[in-house]
């Protein structure tokens, strides 16, 4: 960085500090810095009305904006500081100069609470740690300031045709008053009595050792320039007296760089100012530069690091305050989207030494503002897919925004979700003064859209958040939109079951994608054909499956049978259409009670229990029944029911072959024997039964003549028949039969198995003869 031999910087950078100085009350300090005398009241107490009044021995003074620009006041109402200040130039109207090295300001801080003025006096003497160099310009927000030593005799840099232009008309109008010169370019001098210049707002003071001249900017005899490309004003007064043959004159300068800083895409706010601020005057031959923010100039590696450039380019000094620079302000604003600014309070000493070897200090206090800039939040899906809940992250928000609501799918919802409701969203601060927002919202929520993906096989889950967030504390409102989309894995359909007395029901809401799965009974696929052959009810729509299977239809197992009552499943299969392969099953158990029923088990077991209220009336008692083998009585009874059990081919079962079907039969039934010791009257059938039958299809025993094991294909069809009923068919159709066998029924030891050899010949069909071997009695 190079800057000529000529020019030497220090590069400083200040902070916003805690108050060095008196508080009275608590909320105000009064510090003394080294140019300027500073109150600093907090808003929350003096808020924006808060104004000041400078008092002297004369009386007290309001503090107007036209007074304080004349008589060196700047006021300023910094909201993002939180603070309400005034600068006091040392030589201020009201402010009471000991030898320029005591200064004691008196003032009063005048705020409204509760409807009321209150009045808080304010008082501190300062004297300045740095001492005064021979000319000295300030630049403050709303007035130029230049003193000069009053020793100074001769004019500085001035140059010579301006020079001896103003000592010819001072000597031609001059007299024993001091008057004042403003010169302008190309434009005559015109003196004027210095009564006549307070009138229009230019300050002229002297002190014991210096002269001092002040005055607002936009002054009519104030002109506007550029050097360098900077604009620049200058106002260039020249005070002279005639003393006899003598004229007296004075030259008084005030030139200040008018730059409104620019932006740059870098990320830099850049302010100018040239090297030589008067166009008129010359013979510079040093220049040293310091820059801080918040009017305090410090250490220039504070500054280095903290990123600040100061560069010389073409006679100008170029000042580029990174836009996170610490002392600076930035600020959220709603404009459409989010957008931000920053606002830096910059402090420039810049110290220039002619070729006389004398100082010129010039100081800047400018507030420097970049444009809008887009601050753009982000949201971020960390969604992961095994937990099945959405996490969006909302981050980059600024800390003068929060978020106020939320909208999941235009369902709407306040910031602070109840974890109650299934959705939560935490707050995260980082240490960049920004922080951000988690939300976690599950898959199932109902605000949550699911659409079924043919393409990807998956169900798609949709969630589109639109945060409102909310500027601090304008309450301004902007909106961020985001979308995110998961794909899962979609599950089998499931059915819900429900038992009642007659059977069980299945019902199965449907689904888009439902169409991926068939169902089945066992190994047959569920059609309305084999819902009507197996005598079951289907009801199928658009909304719903609706399957009710009644009791002892196929499909059913049956366990725990008892007389009080038995369990029965039936079995629901999922399989994906693809591969047939079973994903999963609705399994439903049920208790069940009947008076009397018959169960045909698959591998050739009968199971009954049967109502023989008929047969008590003859005196027959149901623990004392029996089959046709009078050795197989009942596994349990009670006073009108027994429960027998035994395998098909036993007992003295009774085989009907059909060409389609077999059917086993046995009876239930007391001796007359025992009804006649009872009842010696009665004349009735000689004995009192109950028929049971398990009827197969001959189609589904094929492992029986490949296997000799009786294994069916299909649960049979039982049916009971009572003596008193015996024209009414209860669960099948009269079945035609070719051939009627009988187990014979053995005399003793009725469990043991014997071997049948049937003694008489039949005309029966082959399968038929080959069946006839395999039955064994048991």
């Amino acid at each position: 960085m190079a800057l000529g031999s000529s020019l030497v910087f220090f590069l400083l950078l200040s902070v916003w500090l805690t108050a060095k100085c008196d508080q009275i009350p608590s909320e105000v300090c009064m510090e003394c810095r080294d140019r300027y005398f500073l109150i600093a009241a907090d808003l929350s107490f003096a808020g924006n009305e808060a104004r000041f009044e400078a008092i002297d021995g004369t009386g007290v003074y309001p503090i107007t904006k036209q007074y304080a620009a004349v008589c060196g006041y700047s006021v300023s109402v910094l909201p993002l500081k939180g603070n309400v200040e005034l600068r006091a130039s040392y030589f201020s109207c009201h402010t009471d100069n000991k030898d320029d090295e005591f200064f004691t300001f008196s003032f009063n801080l005048v705020v409204n609470h509760e409807g009321e003025d209150v009045t808080y006096a304010l008082k501190k003497t300062c004297s300045p740690t740095l001492p005064w160099s021979p000319r000295e310009v300030t630049c403050e927000a709303n007035y130029m300031e230049v003193s000069v030593r009053s020793d100074v005799a001769c004019p500085t840099g001035t140059k010579t045709d301006d020079w001896n232009a103003a000592v010819q008309t001072a000597y031609a109008s001059a007299n024993s008053d001091w008057q004042v010169m403003f010169q302008k370019v190309e434009e005559p001098l015109k003196p004027m009595e210095l009564s006549e210049a307070r009138t229009q707002g230019y300050v002229f003071d002297l002190t014991e050792g210096r002269l001092v001249f002040r005055t607002p900017y936009g002054q009519p005899e104030s002109f506007n320039t550029e050097v360098n490309g900077v604009p620049v004003e200058v106002v260039h007064a020249t005070l002279f007296s005639r003393q006899s043959w003598v004229v007296l004159m004075v030259d008084l300068v005030a030139a200040c760089s008018m730059s409104e800083g620019s932006y740059d895409d870098a990320g830099y706010m850049v302010w100018e100012t040239p090297e030589v601020l008067n166009p008129y005057v010359s013979g510079l031959t040093n220049t040293r530069v310091s820059v801080g923010i918040s009017g305090e100039l410090l250490e220039q590696s504070v500054a280095e690091e903290s990123g600040f450039i100061v560069e010389k380019h073409n006679g100008s000094v170029e000042i580029s305050i990174p836009y996170n620079a610490e002392g600076g302000y930035r600020k959220s604003f709603v404009s459409g989207d989010l957008n931000e600014y920053y606002i830096f309070h910059l402090y420039l000493e810049q110290i220039a030494v002619d070729e006389d070897h004398v100082d010129t200090r010039l100081r800047f206090h400018r507030t420097l503002a970049t444009p809008l800039l887009p601050r753009p939040v982000f949201t971020e899906n960390r969604t992961v897919l095994e937990e099945r809940v959405f996490t969006i992250y909302l981050g980059d928000v600024p800390e003068d925004v929060e978020v106020s609501a939320v909208q999941l799918n235009e369902h709407k919802h306040i910031y602070k979700f109840g974890h109650e409701s299934g959705h939560s969203i935490t707050k995260v601060v980082h240490p960049n003064n920004t922080h951000g927002y988690t939300l976690k919202v599950p898959f199932d929520d109902p605000a949550v859209i699911k659409k079924f993906s043919k393409e990807d096989e998956a169900m798609k889950h949709i969630l589109e958040v639109n945060y409102t967030l909310t500027v601090l504390p304008e309450n301004e409102t902007f909106f961020h939109l985001t979308s995110v989309l998961a794909l899962s894995d979609i599950t089998p359909p499931e059915f819900d079951a429900v038992c009642s007395e007659s059977g069980i029901s299945f019902k199965l809401d449907h689904r888009p994608f439902d169409y991926l799965w068939h169902i089945s009974i066992g190994s047959d696929l569920l059609s309305p054909e084999l819902a009507t052959q197996h005598g079951y009810i289907m009801t199928n729509d658009s909304q719903s499956l609706l399957l009710e299977v009644p009791l002892f239809t196929h499909g059913y197992v049956y366990e725990d049978v008892a007389l009080k009552g038995f369990l029965g499943t039936f079995e629901i299969l999922i399989q994906y259409q693809g591969t047939s392969e079973v994903q999963s099953s609705t399994v439903k158990t049920c208790p069940f009670s009947t008076a009397e029923f018959v169960l045909c088990s698959t591998d050739g077991k009968m199971t009954v229990v049967a109502d023989l209220s008929l047969a008590i009336s003859s005196g027959g008692i149901p623990a004392r029944s029996n089959l046709l083998n009078t050795h197989c009585g009942p596994k349990e009874a009670d006073d009108t029911r027994a429960l027998f059990s035994f395998p098909l081919n036993s007992c003295g079962s009774i085989i009907k072959l059909g060409k389609e079907y077999v059917t086993y039969e046995n009876e239930i039934s007391f001796s007359r024997k025992v009804n006649l010791q009872k009842n010696p009257s009665d004349s009735s059938n000689e004995i009192d039964r109950v028929t049971v039958q398990c009827t197969y299809p001959l189609a589904g025993l094929y492992r029986l003549f490949s296997f000799y094991k009786f294994v069916s294909d299909a649960a049979g069809v039982g049916n009971i028949v009572h003596s008193s009923l015996l024209t009414e068919v209860l669960q099948k159709p009269t079945l035609e039969f070719d051939t009627v066998l009988q187990t014979p029924v053995p005399a003793t030891r009725r469990n043991r198995p014997v071997l049948v050899k049937l003694g008489h010949r039949l005309k029966v069909p082959t399968h038929l003869q080959y069946l006839q071997s395999l039955f064994k009695v048991e």
